[in-house]
């Protein structure tokens, strides 16, 4: 995770000194961020569902979520948060500047994320008490970021 952190940070900085040479638009970043965020959705969409007793748990599937979930976590986001591709610079986004004015604590928020999807996915296939735990876990990380560097909804 150190090693994560580390190049969250230094594509950062890099994102900010070279902002105008990133090869892609802004568009395209956002497009890519957003898509991200929907991966995540679609994976948490039935932990959520199974944690609150919605449907059964399925340890398979709990288990394939969860994993996914770790990966998406886990992946270099620097280039998906570019300088100039957040609010007010771009329509269409709810990530708040300052996510580019606090680097470090946003990336410190990420690596959040990603140690808690790690446990999770570790866990999710154990039994809905072991899922339930991660995903309260996961949910406090995903809040911890939301709170901070989200717009509400329009």
């Amino acid at each position: 995770m150190k090693h994560l952190l580390s190049f969250v940070l230094g594509a950062a900085a890099l994102a900010l000194t070279l902002g105008a040479a990133l090869a892609q638009d802004a568009e395209t970043i956002i497009k890519a961020r957003q898509a991200h965020m929907r991966l995540v959705s679609f994976n948490l969409g039935p932990l959520g569902a199974m944690a609150k007793g919605e449907i059964p748990y399925d340890a398979a599937v709990a288990s394939a979520a969860a994993g996914n979930l770790a990966a998406l976590a886990a992946m270099d986001q620097g280039r998906l948060w570019a300088k100039g591709t957040g609010q007010p610079e771009n329509d269409g986004t709810r990530a708040l500047a300052a996510i580019w004015e606090s680097s470090d604590d946003f990336a410190t928020k990420i690596e959040g994320l990603a140690n808690a999807t790690a446990a999770l996915a570790d866990a999710a296939g154990t039994d809905l008490a072991a899922l339930q735990a991660g995903m309260g876990e996961v949910g406090k990380a995903c809040s911890a970021c939301h709170k901070t560097y989200r717009a509400e909804k329009k």
